[in-house]
């Protein structure tokens, strides 16, 4: 009787194909992760140098690995919303491997070709609109899912590691109102209100009277009905409009998770509304994704998901200070609390995955799936970073001269 064939260029027969010896060019220039890549055309199996392997990755045709060749950061991730690639072990902690291998490397010059073709888009004021058109008016029902009672789309904050995800989201909120140091009859404007959790947060608890800017009309819509449900529509406006168009003075200014869609361009100009708002007295603070060092955002990211994003360095962020003369009082990075919150919106998103089917299809289920799994990885492996920046005028000699205030109740 004949033994059955060994698949071309399988290990079982001591030979690797011109492919599986492609790929693993490719895996030692993101520092040889600990995976197995399995071909479904063939059955060769790419084992991880060294293992044992964290998981498996499952490639089903030619066309799919010629693609990962050329340009993987984007194709891996189109073809894992295309089912082409299939993940046998944990997708976070594969995509952990690969962020902490690849951190100090350079691009191989294919990766670098694809990077100078693909360019971010752009944050005009006509553009804006379209990049959060395509995230945010995905509806507010598809959010709601796995966002929470708080439909906070930002980072959390865990006073205790066990801590639910509405629990840390409200933390979160109080951390940066007492941050801001707000009180009954301040006024308040806020860039990038989201679904306005945070407004009805400081109107309500806080007492100030907030006015929010935001340009998605389905998330206007949503905070606009909230504020009538809680009667604090009179305490809080939420206006249809782009942050360049805030005028008027106030105590306070705020912008959380705003800044990674504004644009290195257009900090200057964010700088100066920030200054107009609060003058030489009043306080800011704002939150954002970045980075320890320049550089753009996950280019498959970018294209799929958050079109026009950028996180950025804090010496980035300084641009909006430097150039209108604002003081920085205190920066931290809260970085490991944006990796527990994506880790709860996951599990609730996986949770609502067959409604997540029902109302869109099987490719988004997958794409929003890699996406926060991917994020979670990016935080937890230090690419990328969340702070907060609190600065005032620099004549304002009305700061605190500890941080005490900070964490007292």
């Amino acid at each position: 009787m004949n033994a059955a064939p060994q698949p071309v260029g399988s290990r079982a027969n001591g030979r690797e194909s011109l492919e599986a010896r492609l790929l693993r060019r490719l895996l030692a220039g993101i520092g040889e992760p600990p995976l197995d890549f399995l071909f479904g055309w063939t059955g060769e199996r790419v084992e991880a140098r060294p293992g044992p392997a964290v998981a498996t990755v499952r490639i089903a045709d030619r066309a799919t690995l010629a693609g990962l060749l050329a340009d993987p950061q984007v194709r891996f991730g189109d073809a894992y919303s295309e089912g082409r690639i299939e993940i046998d072990g944990d997708l976070i902690e594969l995509m952990n491997v690969v962020y902490r291998g690849g951190l100090a490397r350079e691009e191989p010059i294919p990766q670098r070709i694809a990077g100078w073709v693909r360019r971010p888009r752009r944050n005009t004021l006509e553009g804006s609109r379209d990049n959060i058109h395509h995230h945010y008016d995905l509806g507010n029902d598809f959010y709601a899912l796995w966002l929470g009672e708080t439909m906070a789309y930002t980072c959390a904050y865990f006073p205790r590691t066990d801590a639910g995800l509405d629990e840390a989201q409200v933390a979160k909120m109080d951390h940066v109102c007492r941050k801001l140091r707000l009180s009954a009859g301040d006024s308040v404007v806020e860039a990038g209100c989201g679904w306005g959790g945070l407004a009805l947060h400081i109107a309500g608890r806080y007492g100030a009277k907030v006015r929010a800017f935001n340009i998605s009309k389905e998330q206007i819509a949503f905070a606009r009905r909230r504020a009538r449900e809680l009667g604090l529509d009179g305490r809080v406006e939420f206006v249809e409009d782009d942050y360049r168009n805030i005028r008027g003075r106030y105590d306070a200014f705020v912008s959380v998770g705003m800044l990674e869609h504004v644009g290195v361009e257009n900090y200057a100009a964010l700088g100066r509304v920030a200054r107009g708002s609060i003058g030489a007295s009043g306080r800011g603070l704002i939150h954002s994704i970045g980075r320890n060092r320049p550089g753009s955002l996950h280019p498959w990211i970018e294209k799929r998901i958050f079109p026009g994003a950028y996180p950025p360095s804090i010496g980035q962020m300084m641009q909006l200070f430097e150039t209108t003369d604002l003081s920085v009082l205190d920066v931290e990075n809260l970085r490991l609390h944006y990796a527990l919150t994506l880790r709860h919106w996951l599990r609730r998103y996986d949770a609502s995955a067959d409604r997540v089917r029902e109302m869109f299809d099987e490719r988004l289920v997958r794409t929003w799936r890699l996406y926060l799994a991917g994020s979670v990885a990016a935080f937890e492996s230090g690419v990328l970073q969340l702070f907060q920046v609190i600065f005032t005028g620099r004549e304002n000699n009305d700061v605190p001269l500890t941080r005490e205030y900070l964490y007292a109740r």
